[in-house]
């Protein structure tokens, strides 16, 4: 469940309560008595997987990618007032 804190303990206690949401714990905090925000762990990187349908379609895509022969170049080459 859902601890409610109120601005002025998150504003005052915010690493506490930072080391709690670490620890998987997840506050809301109150202005005057109603729900304003909800401080909760941010979502694990890496965590979403493709199916093998999106896999199969990203290397049908880059396989037909063909490169745009541009080369390098220059700023001169781009703008006529240098």
């Amino acid at each position: 469940m859902k601890q409610h804190i109120s601005l002025r303990q998150a504003n005052q206690n915010f690493s506490r309560y930072i080391e709690e949401v670490e620890r998987g714990r997840e506050f809301i905090v109150t202005r005057r008595g109603k729900p304003v925000a909800v401080i909760s762990p941010a979502p694990r990187r890496g965590g979403r997987r493709l199916s093998s349908a999106q896999k199969s379609a990203l290397k049908r895509f880059f396989g037909a990618a063909r490169p745009l022969g541009i080369g390098k170049w220059r700023r001169e080459d781009l703008y006529e007032d240098v």
